[in-house]
């Protein structure tokens, strides 16, 4: 699968004196350094399912490790980022079913607009851009290699699907670390079967369904059928990042039980850590709810670009919360996000300006600390209510605010 054209990014002088990335990591509860020394980071960020557009929320998240990504750079760093699509699963077949629409059709079609968003919110795209369908091959191997005794079937005369028993990993449910009423509660409402007869355990996570009548399916030394959510990820990270990569991203609701489902796997297989640490975005809401398509409650970026908003505003607007904090939308962020956007540019194109040098020092501090990106934004602020005589300044600016926020201002 394709992702996106790489945007040109301004190459700034680099400057290991700000120190690594640190940023929250969900499993330690702590801020921590990201990343190695040199060489090449790896990033697993789980991507969309496509049966409906990209909304804020969705956005929000892709921006942040966007941001990420773009400090690892400036640190000289290689990157190696993945996303998966998962373009084959329930949500995607029940709304196929509901408009009538072929589901390869529908994903394909969701999958582009995915990639036309991202592309106008200046997003660097993953190394890998990998569709779960295209994946079905590793994820038998994964499944082949698993231990015996990892999974099982469950004893359905009807619909006799796998399951992995999470309880084998050592470290499962220590990243949410719910108690049992709310894990078995947690992983219902958010696609779970905790319920089902048959499984060893209420957590254990579904590996493969077999074939159902009028359902898409696979070839499989399972049978036939297709692959559950949590092992496509494991599959795929493991295959382009191999055991034990920098980060595993995603917004909060991932967690659990995507998260912890995804790394048991990965911890069984390899018996190595899926990832070093976990990273996770923060939900946006719109009128005190959180913004999701089951709500409907929806602010699509391709209806804002529809309707003639720079996408410059848009990512000014995610960049004005801080990545991993909750948040709630109204049109007057955006209004904000636009007046914003103009006093930069008008201060970008000045004849001189205050010297770079200070405003890019900080601007490095404060995106290295846990991403802080609404300190970074009122770091540009200032320098742009500022006179100057330096005439270099508002280029060099201009580069480091593309470069370092993903904000152009050309």
């Amino acid at each position: 699968m394709q992702a996106w054209p790489f945007p040109p990014v301004p190459s700034l002088a680099p400057d290991r004196d700000a120190g690594p990335v640190r940023i929250f990591d969900s499993w330690s509860r702590e801020v921590v350094p990201v990343g190695p020394e040199r060489g090449t980071a790896r990033m697993y960020v789980c991507g969309i399912t496509p049966y409906d557009a990209t909304h804020l929320g969705h956005a929000a998240t892709y921006v942040a490790f966007d941001v990420l990504q773009r400090q690892w750079r400036d640190l000289g760093l290689n990157v190696n980022y993945v996303q998966n699509v998962t373009d084959i699963d329930d949500p995607l077949l029940e709304r196929a079913e509901a408009t009538g629409e072929d589901w390869v059709d529908l994903a394909e079609r969701e999958t582009e607009l995915f990639r036309t968003d991202m592309a106008a919110l200046n997003v660097l795209p993953p190394t890998e851009f990998v569709g779960a369908v295209e994946s079905i091959p590793l994820i038998n191997r994964l499944l082949e290699q698993l231990p015996d005794g990892a999974i099982y079937q469950v004893d359905d005369p009807e619909h006799p699907d796998w399951y992995f028993r999470n309880e084998l990993a050592p470290h499962f449910n220590e990243m949410a670390r719910l108690g049992d009423d709310e894990a078995r509660a947690l992983f219902a409402e958010r696609g779970g079967d905790p319920d089902r007869p048959g499984k060893k355990h209420p957590l254990d996570g579904l590996v493969w369904r077999v074939e159902r009548p009028g359902e898409p399916a696979w070839d499989s030394s399972l049978g036939r059928g297709r692959p559950g959510w949590h092992i496509e990820c494991t599959a795929i990270a493991n295959r382009f990042l191999g055991p034990a990569f920098d980060i595993q991203g995603g917004g909060s609701d991932l967690i659990f039980p995507h998260h912890e489902m995804s790394a048991a796997g990965g911890e069984v297989a390899t018996g190595e850590p899926l990832a070093k640490a976990y990273a996770h975005s923060g939900m946006v809401g719109l009128d005190g709810e959180k913004m999701s398509k089951s709500r409907g409650n929806l602010v699509l970026v391709s209806k804002l670009r529809e309707a003639g908003v720079d996408p410059m505003a848009i990512r000014l607007v995610l960049l004005d919360h801080h990545w991993r904090t909750d948040w709630s939308y109204d049109d007057d962020q955006l209004e904000a996000a636009t007046q914003r956007l103009a006093r930069w540019r008008a201060a970008v194109t000045r004849r001189a300006a205050p010297e770079a040098e200070p405003a890019l020092a900080a601007l490095r501090a404060a995106l290295r600390d846990d991403l802080d990106t609404p300190t970074a934004l009122r770091v540009v602020d200032e320098w742009a209510a500022e006179d100057g005589a330096d005439e270099h300044a508002p280029g060099q600016l201009a580069e480091a605010i593309d470069a370092l926020l993903g904000v152009r201002l050309s």
